[in-house]
């Protein structure tokens, strides 16, 4: 498993006991990252990316329920909509991260972490958002 591969998975854990939790930021990601023997470059990512989708946590969900018809967030189950979150920071905020790279990491977690239906689910919506903003997103665009 790559690097970057690890990191998401870290996110995803971070993501989850935030909003399990409803806790500090900061302080998730402390406590998570404690548990994980990862090397700098890789806390970095996680660091980066966790913090991203934080940051743009209305925008990146915005974009989901954009394309999730007839869904309203608070139905998804919240391992899949923290993978959806994921891939649409990386989307958006992560140029140098290929499309395809990231709307692939994020069936693969949805493989793992969820359902098989789930891996179906998250790559119809990444693929709508993709299609959606293909312009944008080869031109390093963000929300």
């Amino acid at each position: 498993m790559s690097k970057r591969s690890r990191a998401r998975e870290i996110v995803l854990k971070c993501l989850y006991a935030y909003e399990t939790l409803e806790g500090n930021p900061a302080q998730v990601f402390e406590q998570t990252c404690e548990q994980s023997s990862q090397d700098q470059e890789t806390l970095q990512f996680v660091s980066n990316l966790y913090f991203a989708i934080i940051d743009k946590l209305k925008k990146i969900d915005k974009e989901i329920v954009g394309h999730a018809e007839h869904w309203d967030i608070d139905r998804f189950a919240m391992v899949d909509k923290n993978i959806l979150r994921i891939a649409i920071c990386e989307l958006f905020f992560f140029p140098d991260i290929p499309a395809r790279v990231s709307i692939n990491e994020a069936i693969e977690l949805a493989k793992k972490y969820s359902t098989m239906d789930s891996a179906s689910f998250v790559n119809g919506i990444l693929d709508a958002i993709y299609k959606e903003n293909i312009l944008v997103l080869n031109e390093g665009g963000k929300l």
